[in-house]
């Protein structure tokens, strides 16, 4: 019953968003307390949704602080220069600008938070695309294909947790997954370069695109906020909170919020200035962070009622037992519904010790199926229950619905090449 008031959760979700009959942020709320309700979990609701906006308040002030942060840099005008060579290379070139959208991206996911990375490169390339008048859902089509891979790095999170669940080292399970995500980058590359001659051809066609949001990172220009002579300051201080960022000096919400008041200060020493930026950019700040807030709501009634548990053994239970002999090919493919139906924290922590103890009987290698368990990173950042996602199209000014229609099945190809390379390789 559990599993089924599980996958019922999360598929009226899909279809409310998708058919755009609610907000991610109603849907993310309004649905599981409904269905916890009418299960009767009634008492424990409210403790089960305060734990789950517990573990993601960090998160939420992080990003409200770093949309302030970068949108105040943008407004500075910070990012023109980068912006402005990064045209001069690409030119009026969609195909160019879509493959240096997957370079940068890869470059900037080094540093192993997916946060930080779509702030960046959409901070970078999205007055690219308006320039072209190239459709936005591109531009977070391909960052995510690159993120998706580039989160393996074990600072990523889901490589140190088949480490920690495993108690394995990086040897075992990141190293030999380096070809598997050099493979992987190829396929993004060429994934960008099909979806710019694809626009290329469009646009010749058809035109520009010029549904832009307003509400966009970007937003409309304001020529009287600019501050060129402050550039070098502001640069500093980037590179400072990026170092602070990397050695996880402090926390990086607090890290956002001090350096967003120490710019704030330097570049707008007049008090109704600050307040102009922020009330310029607190609608963009405030859905991101509603939505993560609702995410918190989503994932706390589904661990706190126990729901993503049962369904993550429902979907062991229903693997024949005829086919343990593939089980590494078997948990390659299951990764990819589980760690877009599940939390990383539940398929790596609560169902991989079950799938690696089967495999213990059938002679199966740990390392083994903790690598195959990576495979579905391919796809799973595009699930409703990853907080990240919501900031990246409400970046780009796009809907998650549309994001996830656009995007899925270049998704799914991701892990299905990676899957491909590695049992040729031998990986897994």
């Amino acid at each position: 019953m559990l599993t089924f008031l599980g996958f019922l959760m999360i598929f009226i979700f899909m279809i409310l968003i998708m058919n755009k009959k609610m907000t991610p942020l109603t849907a993310l709320v309004i649905v599981p307390v409904t269905i916890a309700l009418l299960a009767g979990f009634g008492p424990q609701l409210g403790d089960m949704m305060k734990n789950g906006v517990k573990e993601i308040a960090l998160t939420g002030v992080m990003l409200i602080f770093a949309i302030l942060y970068f949108s105040l840099m943008i407004d500075t005008g910070l990012f023109e220069p980068l912006v402005n060579i990064i045209l001069k290379a690409v030119g009026d070139n969609p195909i160019k600008t879509t493959i240096g959208t997957a370079v940068l991206t890869a470059l900037v996911s080094l540093d192993g938070d997916g946060s930080s990375t779509y702030l960046i490169v959409v901070a970078a390339m999205l007055p690219l695309y308006k320039r072209q008048g190239m459709n936005p859902l591109i531009l977070t089509c391909i960052i995510m294909l690159a993120g998706q891979i580039m989160n393996i790095l074990p600072w990523g999170g889901p490589t140190a947790r088949v480490m920690s669940s495993l108690k394995l080292g990086h040897t075992e399970i990141f190293v030999p997954m380096i070809p598997i995500m050099s493979i992987g980058i190829l396929w993004v590359i060429f994934v960008a370069y099909l979806l710019g001659r694809r626009e290329k051809i469009r646009i010749a066609k058809h035109g520009k695109f010029t549904g832009y949001n307003t509400n966009d990172i970007i937003g409309e220009a304001d020529p009287k906020l600019r501050r060129p002579k402050l550039i070098l300051i502001n640069l500093a201080l980037t590179i400072t909170l990026l170092v602070v960022m990397i050695l996880d000096i402090v926390p990086l919400g607090i890290a956002f919020m001090i350096a967003f008041c120490i710019a704030s200060i330097i570049n707008y020493p007049k008090l109704k200035d600050q307040q102009k930026i922020i009330s310029k950019h607190a609608g963009n700040a405030l859905s991101v962070a509603g939505m993560i807030f609702g995410a918190g709501i989503f994932t706390g009634i589904l661990n706190g009622s126990g729901i993503m548990q049962a369904m993550g053994n429902s979907m062991i239970e229903i693997v024949p037992k005829s086919w343990g002999g593939y089980m590494n090919i078997v948990t390659a493919l299951f990764s990819i519904p589980f760690t877009f139906f599940l939390s990383n924290d539940a398929y790596y922590f609560g169902i991989l010790p079950i799938i690696v103890a089967t495999g213990h009987q059938l002679g199966i290698s740990p390392e083994v199926l903790g690598r195959a368990s990576l495979i579905g990173q391919g796809s799973h950042l595009l699930s409703p229950l990853v907080p990240s996602t919501y900031l990246l199209v409400s970046l780009a000014g796009v809907e998650f619905s549309d994001h996830l229609k656009y995007t899925l099945k270049w998704a799914i190809g991701s892990s299905v090449i990676m899957l491909l390379s590695a049992l040729i390789l031998g990986i897994i």
